[in-house]
């Protein structure tokens, strides 16, 4: 079969989050399992874009309303990712550094779509599969059945992948003009509370609807931020597919963001000089457990809690852990995180932006790391953490609930909290450091959790009976 996906993100081309890992996974292993999968997105000006080869494939014009524009598609000439890669460039919309964040986001993503249906439409063969991948693709189903323009595409089979349904793109009726022409009668497959939901309207038109866990997948019939009727509705389109991990960037015994590589067997020793490196790096205690947070420093992943977690763990367990936090999100958490750094006695640091390869480095030196998330519908720095012998601290939703044991478990590994409170989550450093004390269980944990598999093909396989459901 061949698969098409269409994404905002895909690693290492542009990532904000576990979209980019994913979309930048998923592919290579289908194409791994006999199939052809390519991957689109926006050619944004990236590192990537300059450091590599490529190719025009296809030049066209199209319209935004009564915006019209020139666009160009690009394909990476060496397919050093394991799968073609296409990148589509619009003059003044996609020519950008960043991938979000900009107040014509809404206008961007759609010319985009618009683009990419166009460009499909002008093949000489047809896809068996489109498969869209959040809000971002998210009106494509709806314009491939009901654009006047491309309805010849109607009989191409869509999925949608939904990451996080937080985020939806919701656009006011005055940009239905945005929109080729369409027929009127379907306007409803776009609408959910009186304005225009690329997020619904995926749900709604593509064939069938994934999410990155089962478990997110029951969340969302009561916490999907206004969707809740919608996913009860189309419960039987609906699957949930846990995601995987690339097991070849995520690999301690190769890893070559890290300079001191190690195994199952070495995992001692080999954990032992990575935290040493990263110690000396922040200033930090080699002999105090590091408790680590690795993402966004937003909301979603209760990254508003650390600065009053860490206060509180050093008051009420004392000064017998570290504390390093990477990430970077709202800039009142990264103050608060940064005014920390002063009166650290040697146990806390945090670096504010991205940084692919001190992430490695923090999975592989780190004890613990902390996910006190809200919201987490998969979760994959989980899954990394544990392939690196870290033991994981998680709270019980969606994908963490999934992939995670607590150590009272039977054969458990991880330590599991309930809600994302500073009560909850100190309560789970002090059970941390208690752990760490007790050096047998402690390696027994990083030897149960390294044998786990979280590679793609299981999921695959999954993904691969799904697509064939549909044909």
């Amino acid at each position: 079969m061949e698969i098409i996906h269409v994404s905002a993100e895909c690693y290492p081309v542009a990532k904000a989050g576990g979209l980019g890992d994913v979309v930048g996974a998923l592919p290579k292993y289908l194409n791994g399992a006999g199939h052809v999968a390519k991957v689109v997105m926006p050619m944004y000006r990236t590192k990537f874009l300059a450091a590599n080869d490529w190719e025009v494939v296809h030049k066209g014009r199209t319209n935004l309303g009564d915006y019209f524009f020139d666009y160009t598609v690009i394909k990476e000439a060496t397919n050093k990712l394991g799968f073609d890669l296409y990148l589509i460039d619009i003059y003044g919309l996609l020519d950008r550094e960043k991938i979000y964040g900009y107040d014509d986001d809404a206008q961007r993503f759609t010319a985009f779509q618009i683009a990419f249906v166009d460009w499909l439409s002008a093949w000489q063969h047809r896809p068996d599969v489109v498969h869209v991948h959040d809000y971002h693709a998210g009106l494509i189903p709806f314009m491939m059945q009901y654009c006047y323009r491309y309805n010849h595409l109607a009989s191409i089979p869509t999925v949608l992948t939904i990451h996080n349904a937080q985020y939806q793109g919701w656009m006011g009726w005055d940009k239905s003009v945005w929109i080729p022409p369409y027929d009127s009668w379907k306007t409803g497959m776009m609408d959910w509370a009186d304005t225009i939901n690329p997020l619904a309207s995926a749900i709604k038109c593509a064939a069938k609807v994934t999410t990155v866990s089962w478990s997110y997948l029951d969340e969302l019939r009561y916490m999907s931020n206004g969707l809740e009727a919608l996913f009860e509705y189309e419960r039987g389109k609906c699957s949930g597919i846990l995601n995987g991990i690339d097991a070849d960037v995520w690999d301690p015994a190769k890893d070559s963001y890290i300079k001191d590589d190690y195994d199952l067997k070495t995992v001692t020793e080999g954990k032992a000089k990575n935290k040493a490196r990263l110690c000396e790096q922040f200033g930090l205690d080699v002999n105090k457990p590091l408790f680590v947070f690795i993402g966004r420093l937003v909301g979603e992943k209760a990254a508003d809690i650390l600065p009053a977690l860490i206060g509180d763990s050093f008051y009420y367990i004392g000064r017998r852990m570290n504390f390093l936090i990477l990430g970077s999100g709202e800039p009142q958490v990264e103050a608060q995180l940064n005014g920390l750094a002063p009166v650290s006695q040697g146990d806390y640091s945090c670096y504010i932006g991205y940084n692919e390869a001190l992430s490695h480095l923090m999975y592989a030196g780190a004890d613990f790391l902390l996910m006190p998330s809200r919201v987490e519908p998969c979760g994959l720095n989980q899954m990394y953490a544990m392939r690196y012998g870290t033991v994981p601290m998680v709270r019980n939703t969606g994908g963490l609930r999934d992939t995670v044991k607590d150590i009272n478990m039977p054969d458990g590994y991880g330590l599991v909290f309930d809600n994302a409170s500073v009560g909850d989550v100190s309560h789970s450093v002090w059970r941390a450091v208690q752990l760490y004390q007790d050096k047998e269980r402690f390696a027994h944990c990083r030897e149960v959790m390294m044998k786990l598999d979280f590679s793609w093909e299981k999921s695959i396989q999954q993904y691969i009976t799904l697509y064939k459901s549909l044909k």
